[in-house]
């Protein structure tokens, strides 16, 4: 088939399914985590075991929906800055060359389903469905580009990558150490 919006479906059910997968192992954990500190008992209480499950799921698949999501739109904006700056293409033709790319996305998601029970397959099967799209995605691109253009891209999405990274990490070690300096026990 050669129409445009082929593929258009796509993100959303890897999104989809990648948000359920690791809401599914989270839940497990949180099952366990309540267990261990004693708070299962009293929330079974209200709620029977599947009613329970199934709350977390939502709650913790909506939160790996919303993060997936904008990981999406701060990649796909990282990927069109870094096109607008190397690239020579004015037509469009590199974004629609490349949108075959969503189906290394998805089923990457379906194979995530078998890594349900180890946070590190998820991750690994994440980051590994990330790779061989970018490895792609350069590919494809290669053939509407420069050598110049595709390293000045390749490094321009590492470089913004990297710092995003970096500064998320930072943010997060600050509020770390803060909420632990701020403990009565901690002096």
């Amino acid at each position: 088939m050669k129409n445009p919006y082929l593929y258009g479906y796509l993100p959303l059910f890897t999104i989809l399914l990648f948000s359920l997968t690791f809401g599914i192992f989270t839940v497990t954990q949180s099952i366990e985590f309540f267990k261990v500190i004693g708070v299962y008992t009293g929330m079974r209480e209200f709620l029977s075991d599947i009613e329970l499950r199934m709350f977390l799921l939502i709650v913790f698949a909506l939160i790996f929906f919303m993060m997936f999501s904008a990981f999406k739109l701060i990649g796909e904006t990282i990927h069109e800055l870094g096109m607008l700056f190397f690239s020579s293409d004015k037509a469009g033709e590199m974004m629609n060359a490349a949108r075959g790319g969503y189906v290394i996305f998805f089923f990457g998601a379906l194979l995530s389903a078998f890594g349900i029970q180890s946070f590190v397959i998820l991750l690994v099967i994440f980051l590994l469905t990330i790779f061989i799209y970018f490895i792609y995605t350069v590919y494809k691109m290669s053939n509407f580009m420069s050598i110049g253009g595709m390293i000045g891209l390749i490094f321009f999405e590492i470089i913004v990558w990297a710092l995003f990274i970096i500064l998320i990490f930072y943010v997060v070690m600050k509020l770390y150490n803060g909420v632990l300096a701020s403990l009565p026990f901690a002096n």
